[in-house]
């Protein structure tokens, strides 16, 4: 099965994360999004590894974007709780950390790929259209 139909949710989670950033701050541009995106992965790629991760000190944007989207990697890790007002929503399935890497390098290239297209907010315009 294609990796965008197993983990169709995490990646909707992943992407949600990263546009509701773009909402609150407009001129959040791909090339940061990337740039997190790419702290992201080799954040878990070193846990994957057993190796100690590196610092890192991201700028305002990318931060922001970073933390939002480690907050969602987390939770479907089964590592955190999410601040969720209906205690209705289950606590989907932990994942590995192998799969969130997967997931995230999938829609790193997704942003990749949307940008030379785009432009600029090319993919941020993008995902905005079906991340409501």
């Amino acid at each position: 099965m294609p990796l965008e139909e197993e983990y169709l949710d995490v990646l909707q989670n992943i992407e949600f994360a990263i546009v509701s950033v773009y909402k609150k701050q407009r001129d959040l541009r791909d090339l940061q999004v990337m740039r997190a995106l790419d702290a992201l992965i080799e954040l878990y790629r070193a846990e994957s590894r057993g190796h100690q991760p590196k610092e890192h000190s991201l700028p305002e944007q990318e931060a922001a974007v970073f933390e939002r989207v480690k907050t969602i990697c987390e939770f479907r890790l089964g590592r955190e709780k999410l601040g969720v007002k209906r205690p209705s929503i289950l606590t989907p399935r932990p994942i590995t950390v192998d799969e969130i890497l997967s997931c995230l390098r999938k829609i790193r290239r997704s942003v990749e790929r949307w940008n030379r297209r785009g432009g600029q907010q090319g993919y941020l315009q993008f995902a905005s259209e079906f991340v409501k």
